[in-house]
C-alpha cells in the first residue's frame, strides 16, 4: 500500500484544495495518507469526505511549528482526536499569531515602496481555494511576481522573504516541549519533521532529537520527498541510535517534477515505520 505522511493543501500554504489533493493522491496509488497543514485542521473534514468516496485511509494530521535553540522547528501529529482543547487552543493561538505575522510582512513590504501587499497576497491565496487562515510567504510572493516587483518566486525569496531578510517575520512560537506536549494529550504519534532542513551541525541535530525524544516525541522523519541519499541514511543512523520509530512522506505543496504526492525515496528495510502503529492510536481513523 502507497504511503504519504506528509503533505499541504490551499488550507496552509499548498497549491490544491484538500478534495483536489486526496483525488490527486488517489490517482498516483495512494491508499494511506496524513494531510498535515501547518497548524491548522481547516481542511481536514473536505479531504475526510474525498477520501471516504475514494475507499482511501486519511488519518488526522498537522504539522505544527515551534521553537528549540533560537530556530523554528516542525513536528507532525497523527491520528489525534481533533476535539482536544489543548490542541484546540493551541491552534488558535497559531492562528492569530499567523496573521499578525501576515499583517507584519505587509508593513514592512509597504515602507519599501510596496503597498497592498497583504490584500494582494490573501487574493493569491484565495485563488487557490477558500481558507480563513493567514497568507504564507509563498501567497507574498507570487503578489511581488505579479506587481512586478522581482521576477520570480525564487527572486523574492531571495531578496525579501527568505531566511534573515525583511519578510522573515519571526513569530512567538510555542516552545518544542509544549508543542510535542500538546499533541501527545490529543493522542497524536508525533514524529520530528524534517530534520535535515535546520542548519545544524550534527551534535546540534542529535541534541534536537535527544531533547525531542524527552519532550515526548515517538519518531523521525527519516524520509522527505527526495532529499539525497546520504541524508537518508544519516537520519537512519539516529533512528536506529536512538530506538525511534519513522515516518515518510512526499512534502508535497504542488504539482511538480520534485515534489509529488507518493514520491520520496525507499525508507530503509529495518526500520519501524510509524504507520504500523495507527490501528491502535486513539481516533487514528475516526470520522472527523
Amino acid at each position: 500500500m502507497q504511503i504519504d505522511l506528509h503533505c499541504h493543501s490551499t488550507a496552509s500554504d499548498g497549491a490544491l484544495a484538500p478534495a483536489a489533493l486526496v483525488a490527486r493522491a488517489h490517482e498516483r496509488g495512494v491508499r494511506l495518507l496524513a494531510l498535515t497543514d501547518h497548524d491548522t485542521l481547516e481542511g481536514l473534514a473536505e479531504a475526510r469526505t474525498a477520501a471516504e468516496a475514494l475507499d482511501m485511509e486519511l488519518v488526522n494530521g498537522i504539522e505544527l511549528s515551534c521553537t528549540w535553540g533560537g530556530a523554528t522547528i516542525h513536528v507532525l501529529g497523527y491520528g489525534f482526536a481533533t476535539d482536544a482543547p489543548a490542541l484546540v487552543a493551541a491552534i488558535a493561538d497559531l492562528h492569530a499569531g499567523r496573521w499578525a505575522r501576515a499583517e507584519e510582512i505587509a508593513r514592512r513590504l509597504a515602507a519599501k515602496g510596496m503597498p497592498g501587499a497583504l490584500e494582494g497576497a490573501r487574493a493569491v491565496q484565495q485563488e487557490l481555494g477558500d481558507s480563513g487562515n493567514a497568507p504564507a510567504r509563498p501567497h507574498f510572493a507570487e503578489f511581488l511576481v505579479r506587481n512586478g516587483f522581482v521576477r520570480d518566486r525564487a527572486d523574492a525569496f531571495r531578496k525579501w522573504l527568505g531566511a534573515g531578510k525583511l519578510g522573515d517575520v519571526k513569530q512567538h512560537w510555542p516552545t518544542l516541549e509544549d508543542a510535542v506536549g500538546t499533541l501527545r494529550s490529543a493522542g497524536a504519534w508525533v514524529s520530528l519533521a524534517h530534520p535535515w532542513q535546520y542548519n545544524f551541525t550534527g551534535a546540534k541535530r542529535r541534541r534536537l532529537v535527544a531533547d525531542f525524544i524527552r519532550a515526548g516525541g515517538q519518531a523521525l522523519e527519516v524520509v522527505n520527498g527526495l532529499q539525497p541519499a546520504d541524508q537518508v541514511g544519516s537520519l537512519a543512523i539516529l533512528a536506529r541510535e536512538f530506538g525511534l520509530l519513522v515516518s515518510a512522506g512526499s512534502d508535497f505543496h504542488a504539482p511538480c517534477d520534485w515534489s509529488e504526492l507518493g514520491l520520496y525515496r525507499p525508507l530503509p528495510d529495518d526500520l519501524p515505520p510509524l504507520w504500523g502503529r495507527f490501528r491502535h492510536a486513539h481516533s487514528a481513523i475516526a470520522a472527523f
